[in-house]
This record gives structure tokens, sequence and C-alpha cells, in this order.
């Protein structure tokens, strides 16, 4: 396992949730990260918590100008370096089948694939230099059949696909590239997306907790230790890793 002492590290969507879980971990074990997002008051509480091994860039990972200034950034602030790149960000999107919108799924696949695509195209030279890795943050709702969530499970089922085949078109220049399957978390992201209240959110953590064979839900400190192993582990690649408690067992409890 290589160590993330002096690691370059950056993680988009690392204003809350499991992407500021993971800068903390990271920039705990050594690391120099930099987490992105659109809002700076998000980023600049993560930071002060975190401390100097922690840069933040505002930018909207759809937009390309943004991506680049994510790059410029975490090269800037890790010595001119990359080692690992996190795509965190992304939105929450439900909606039942019979009333799809061409608008929000498009705006779905731009913001949770599209951007990671690209933004993992333009990082591919710098982790060369550095025989380093991607790492894309999937769900659960791939194993999972949540009724309602199939615009956000799509999305998720295509980052699984884009790993096998970026680590097979990536491992002869020494690239790795991973997906971490997270079970139920307790994030911002519902509430971002106006689903719940933050009441209504809390009642259904509660309820799915029994769906996990752990009998609990999990935290973004275990989901980033996941990401961690991605990134330390340098002969893994191409994996798509449960980290969820055991929610894609489908554990039926009688």
């Amino acid at each position: 396992m290589r160590s993330m002492e002096d690691m370059s590290i950056l993680v988009t969507g690392g204003g809350s949730g499991i992407g500021a879980d993971c800068a903390s971990r990271f920039c705990e074990l050594g690391a120099k990260v930099t987490i992105s997002g659109r809002r700076l008051e998000k980023l600049e509480q993560v930071q002060a918590q975190i401390g100097e091994r922690c840069s933040i860039v505002q930018g909207d990972v759809t937009l390309a100008e943004d991506r680049q200034r994510m790059l410029d950034t975490c090269l800037a602030h890790g010595g001119g370096k990359l080692d690992a790149l996190v795509n965190n960000a992304a939105n929450m999107y439900r909606q039942p089948v019979d009333q799809y919108t061409e608008a929000l799924l498009r705006d779905a696949f731009e913001t949770n694939v599209i951007s990671a695509m690209m933004l993992s195209s333009a990082a591919i030279p710098h982790l060369e230099e550095t025989t380093g890795a991607i790492v894309f943050i999937g769900s659960t709702h791939t194993k999972r059949a949540f009724p309602g969530a199939s615009p956000y499970a799509t999305t998720k089922a295509a980052l699984e696909g884009l790993t096998k085949v970026m680590a097979a078109e990536l491992g002869p220049r020494q690239v790795r590239v991973g997906c971490i399957l997270p079970g139920a978390v307790s994030t911002e992201l519902n509430l971002r997306a106006g689903l719940f209240s933050a009441e209504e959110a809390s009642a259904r953590y509660d309820a799915v907790a029994g769906l996990h064979a752990l009998g609990r839900i999990g935290t973004g400190t275990e989901v980033a230790e996941g990401v961690e192993y991605l990134i330390r582990a340098e002969w893994v690649t191409g994996v798509a890793l449960e980290v969820d408690g055991g929610i894609g067992l489908g554990v039926s409890l009688f």
C-alpha cells in the first residue's frame, strides 16, 4: 500500500458529506487535498476545520473552464502534481418512470456522469506522471431497486460501466480506476435536491437502517476509508467496491 504522505488529491463536491469526510481523512494521513464545489461558504467551513493542507476552489463541474481551474488549483497546491482524482460531485434526482422530463434527465447525466468523464480525461496526463488513481462515487442504487430513483440509479450504473472500461484502457499507462458503492449515509444530497425536509430525511434513514446486514446506516468517514483503499492499493483496478453495511446483500428479516 502506498503512503498518502504528500499526495496531491482533488475531491469534487467537497463542501459537505462524503467529499468533506474524504478530504479530512486524506489530510490526516498527510496528503494535500483540494476540494471543489459550488457553495463557497461550505468549502470555507471544511477548510477551516481541516487546516492548511486543504485548499478550496469554487466552481461547477459541468463547466469546462471551472474543471480546468479545479485541476490548476490542485496542481498548484500539491506541488505541481496530481496523485488521485475523486469524482464525488453529484445531484440526486427522483422521478416516476412515466413522468420523465428530458431536461431533468439531461441534467442528471451532465452533472453525475459527463462532468466526471471530462474531468477524468483532463486529469490523465498528470496521473500518468504519478501512476495515480481515479475514483468514482457510485451507489447501492445499482444493487437495490428503489422506486422513483431511476434517474439517479442510471447515472450511477453508468459510472460502474465506465470504471471497467477506463481501467482496461488506462492499465497499460499505470493509472488505476475504481468505484465506491456506498450504502445509506446521512448527507445533504437529498436535502439539497429539495426531496425531503431534514425531519423526513432522518425518518427515512431510520427506516432504511434495517435493510443493512449490519443494522445501521454508515458514515462518510467509513466511505472515505474505502476511497482511501482504492487510492493506495497499487494492484487494484477496475473494481466496484461495496462499502454499504451489507445493504447490497438484499437481506430479508422475517
